[in-house]
């Protein structure tokens, strides 16, 4: 199969992994049951919510495996811990497993949270290597797929329990479990390192992924907001939904169907030049030599001219035109500040602005929606519907990144990454001083939940772009799982004053209703927020350098 086939599909592959990849996003869907059938307390629930992030903690686990093992292979073992993690809590509470301790259930938790890393090392590092030209557009593009996630699990819950709260709650532990590792063993062949080539044309095919993208994260939101419940039945809407998400295997059939009837066009030519040269020996009475003709088949000229086409020395690029398609290979196109390992990037000042700016940003706002469940509860909304909201709005989010970098780069410009950030945080830290006003419809708690979901998703892109820039690709997948630590940090301390102050707010029976459950919270994180954002400002000063000099 040609090599661009190939490379296609594994981009294809890397969507359909990330789709059911964000597994830790359900949470909120299913905690108010769990809490409920576990008898927990809030700060109990809490300390589950942190279990999961948690296991980010063990990340960098899945970077040296990359390292070390083939990446299918790194596929099936981060999938399977998910198998483990969240299948035995969901033996428990069908009744399966029983006298399960809570501790028992935190590290269930914990092993699940740490599936997540596994597969995203697998697809960050094969973006990166496959698509070198545009590792930022392609991880951007699948990494926004990861958004989507809860409202991929809410669809296929609803057609199955449509109404019963316990029957979704051990659904959803059930479909993250199984759903992953039957993804990861279909795509685990596709998931490999190729040898790449950029042409001119296959910029119309990340024209075509996107213009896909962008539908598949309209339906979701048109689904999200209430509109299709009413055209759709929740079976139609999964169907719908899953239809969008093959429609990108369009993509690496049309360029190998494309590259098949070139080829075929390629030996016709060849063979009517060996018969045009066999007529005129012929015809001018020389004796003819049939090795002469066989001697060259029409696969090797068609190899030897295409590779005559195209090389590389020292590291530069050279391109050359044959026919319509200019092509360039490349081995290592992404340009760094530096190339260091984890332990001289502890040493570097860069990367404490950087932890504590995703600390302030991303990680708050996964802490926000481990919360939704109960922020719901206490404003007499459902959970299901801002969940959905929060993974709808988070695609695009993190699909916005790769919009910008994608026009940003045909006029061959660097984008900054810490700006982008600064622009970024500063709405975050704004949406959580909304939630504060009093407002019966709620309508600011939507508004809200979509604007974070729109900014942490895009920082959460930006992040792996940032990571390589900062710190260089040879130990990417290290280092940016030692930069995500901070997410089970916050998720303990954040998350842990939110339980302390619904818990103080709360009623005899654990359940708090109201504007106070969360008033002191949100402010405290809205402040925070706004601190990320002056940290990003002072990282965006001290980059400013490099990010100017990558101007052509």
């Amino acid at each position: 199969m040609p090599p661009i086939f190939l490379q296609w599909l594994s981009l294809v592959a890397m969507i359909l992994l990330q789709s059911i990849n964000g597994t830790n996003s359900n949470f909120p869907a299913y905690s108010s049951q769990l809490k409920h059938l576990l008898s927990m307390s809030q700060i109990q629930l809490n300390n589950l919510a942190f279990a999961s992030d948690a296991g980010k903690l063990f990340g960098w686990l899945s970077g040296i495996a990359a390292n070390y093992l083939p990446m299918w292979l790194v596929l099936i073992l981060g999938s399977s811990l998910g198998l483990v993690g969240y299948g035995v809590q969901y033996l428990f509470l069908i009744g399966r497993v029983s006298n399960l301790p809570y501790g028992a259930i935190f590290f269930l938790a914990m092993l699940a949270g740490n599936s997540i890393c596994w597969i995203n090392t697998v697809c960050y590092l094969v973006a990166i290597r496959n698509f070198p030209l545009d590792g930022q557009l392609v991880i951007g593009l699948t990494g926004s797929y990861q958004g989507l996630s809860a409202k991929i699990y809410t669809d296929i819950v609803d057609v199955i329990y449509p109404s019963s709260d316990v029957k979704r709650a051990r659904a959803y532990l059930l479909l993250s479990s199984i759903l992953p590792l039957i993804v990861s063993v279909i795509n685990a062949p596709l998931v490999r390192v190729i040898k790449v080539m950029k042409t001119k044309r296959a910029k119309d095919a990340f024209i075509f992924i996107l213009v896909i993208t962008i539908a598949t994260g309209a339906f979701a939101v048109m689904g999200s907001i209430g509109s299709t419940p009413s055209l759709l039945s929740p079976f139609a809407s999964a169907v719908g939904m899953l239809t969008l998400l093959l429609a990108p295997l369009l993509i690496p059939l049309g360029l190998g169907l494309r590259h098949q009837i070139k080829q075929l066009a390629e030996e016709k030519v060849h063979i009517e030049e060996i018969n045009n040269v066999s007529m005129d020996k012929m015809e001018s009475g020389v004796k003819l030599d049939i090795s002469e003709i066989i001697s060259e088949s029409p696969s090797e000229s068609f190899e030897l001219s295409f590779s005559s086409t195209s090389e590389e020395f020292n590291g530069e690029i050279r391109e050359s035109n044959n026919g319509d398609d200019r092509i360039r290979e490349t081995n290592e196109v992404i340009r760094v500040i530096e190339e260091i390992g984890v332990k001289v990037m502890l040493r570097r000042l860069n990367f404490w602005l950087y932890f504590f700016v995703y600390l302030f940003g991303v990680t708050l706002a996964l802490v926000f929606f481990n919360n939704l469940g109960q922020i719901a509860e206490s404003r007499g909304r459902s959970a299901s519907s801002l969940v959905a909201l929060s993974s709808s709005f988070g695609f695009f989010g993190r699909l916005v990144p790769s919009i910008v970098e994608y026009f940003v780069s045909r006029r061959k410009y660097m984008i900054s990454r810490p700006a982008f950030v600064v622009a970024l945080m500063a709405p975050t830290g704004a949406a959580f001083f909304l939630l504060l006003a009093n407002d019966t419809s709620v309508l600011r708690l939507y508004i809200s939940t979509a604007i974070i979901g729109v900014c942490s998703g895009a920082i959460t892109t930006i992040s792996v772009s940032l990571t390589t820039e900062l710190f260089g690709t040879k130990n990417f997948g290290v280092n940016h799982n030692v930069l995500v630590v901070n997410i089970p940090v916050g998720s303990l301390l954040f998350g842990y004053l939110a339980a302390v102050v619904y818990h103080k707010e709360g009623n005899a029976e654990g359940k708090c209703f109201g504007m106070e459950c969360y008033r002191k919270t949100f402010s405290l994180w809205g402040t925070l927020c706004f601190i990320g954002t002056f940290l990003a400002l002072i990282l965006y000063a001290r980059t400013r350098k490099f990010y100017n000099s990558q101007r052509s």
